[in-house]
């Protein structure tokens, strides 16, 4: 499998010279069916047109090459890279996601149970120092770390479907194959 930190390093300077920024960089489907999910946004938007998809994903896809004719693919054997927006249920990846998204609900997955619960699913409150704020429902208020979190992700909500209206869904049912 993929070494992701050595994935981010890679794809990062990419994402920025096109100013996006990297939400998330991951393998999924296993060694039958192996993708890259890279998974970027515009800060001004925190979306990522069609047109941003296919840019980023051009330009991975010729850093890649590249590697692979020096001998040195970050990755073995063949793949797909899916490069996408967070989309509206949105993986919170970064501290900061926790904050901006102050408001919204949320379902977060601990890396260890805090206070019996390895699943907190409620509001976001915010952020405090390196701790997520989250009102948990039916529970209570609760302060965890940052480093605590296993995986996390905004639920859809109305409140949330009316906050993250699209830029421009035009060409949103394309699909565009990139040779790689």
């Amino acid at each position: 499998m993929a070494d992701i930190a050595e994935l981010n390093r890679l794809i990062e300077p990419e994402a920025k010279a096109l100013g996006l920024a990297l939400v998330r960089v991951k393998m999924l489907g296993g060694k039958s069916d192996p993708t890259l999910q890279v998974m970027a946004e515009r800060p001004d938007t925190r979306q990522l047109t069609i047109d941003d998809c296919a840019t980023l994903s051009r330009r991975l896809s010729d850093v890649f090459d590249a590697l692979e004719a020096e001998g040195r693919d970050p990755i073995e054997g063949a793949y797909r890279l899916e490069v996408s927006s967070p989309g509206i249920d949105r993986p919170l990846t970064r501290l900061q996601d926790f904050a901006d998204w102050a408001g919204q609900e949320a379902r977060i997955t601990l890396v260890e149970p805090i206070e019996g619960r390895k699943q907190l699913t409620g509001d976001l409150k915010g952020v405090e120092d390196e701790l997520i704020v989250i009102d948990v429902r039916k529970f209570h208020e609760m302060k965890v770390p940052f480093a605590a979190v296993a995986d996390a992700k905004l639920t859809i909500t109305d409140k949330l479907l009316a906050a993250t209206q699209p830029l421009d869904a035009s060409g949103a049912d394309d699909i565009i194959e990139v040779e790689g």
